[in-house]
């Protein structure tokens, strides 16, 4: 019976995958589906939305999905209007929309860098800020933001706007959790470290001209494991701070 979600509504952003496989997203929104939650899953591809809705059906469990850029105040309040219109209520948001681009400080074009800021940062800001006020007033909730062990320390590429924005992903939270724990509403940070998820085919063009091999062999190096971990490790650390056993944890 732990780490149950029966009758709780939950919003998952980014819930696809970028290619076939198991991606963070498409992981946090199965699982808890798996837990009894019924799952709002957002996604800008609409077909990878699909995917992850067609697996949560076939073994039984309900996942509604729509496309909303979460990078505009203007959608992301629709898409809280269109969860609360659907369901009524809105227990669990889980933040997990990002992208990392290559560059420093001096290479990085001032456009990718405002972009880096408004996917990897600015866009949980303004879908917790518009399931706030719902969250408080039905009388609490949980917040689950995923960073990156690149917003904590140097992981061996430039990707200072990538980097940055999940510092201040993870100092948001932090923030705001203290802001309004006597809310009831609790907010907590899932930092995955280095994973095998689907994207590493994307890091590895950006990072490792293209050597896929290379990249994740590197990888797996830089893990005191000596091997990544994968999206199934980030959904279960969601899992847990977003359920009830979690009740003591902002």
């Amino acid at each position: 019976h732990m780490l149950r979600l029966d009758g709780k509504v939950a919003v998952v952003t980014g819930c696809g995958s970028y290619a076939s496989g198991w991606g963070n997203g498409k992981a946090m929104a199965v699982l808890l589906a798996r837990q009894g939650a019924t799952v709002f899953g957002i996604d800008r591809d609409p077909e990878a939305a699909a995917v992850t809705a067609g697996i949560i059906a076939n073994e039984g469990n309900r996942l509604d999905t729509a496309t909303y850029d979460v990078t505009d105040g203007e959608q992301a309040r629709a898409l809280m209007a269109d969860c609360i219109a659907r369901f009524g209520r809105i227990d669990i948001l889980i933040n997990n929309v990002g992208r990392s681009e290559p560059g420093n400080p001096e290479t990085m074009d001032e456009a990718v860098w405002r972009q880096q800021l408004d996917l990897n940062l600015t866009s949980a800001f303004l879908v917790t800020k518009a399931a706030l006020p719902h969250m408080v007033a039905q009388g609490g909730g949980a917040v689950v933001n995923v960073s990156s062990v690149a917003g904590q320390r140097w992981v061996g590429k430039d990707q200072v706007g990538y980097a940055a924005a999940k510092a201040g992903l993870i100092h948001f939270t932090k923030v705001t959790a203290v802001a309004y724990a006597s809310k009831g509403v609790r907010l907590n940070t899932v930092v995955p470290g280095l994973m095998m998820t689907p994207i590493v085919q994307r890091l590895a063009e950006r990072y490792n001209a293209g050597d896929y091999e290379g990249m994740v062999a590197k990888r797996n190096a830089q893990v005191p494991m000596a091997r990544m971990g994968d999206a199934w490790d980030v959904a279960h650390a969601a899992l847990f701070l977003c359920s009830d056993e979690a009740r003591y944890v902002t």
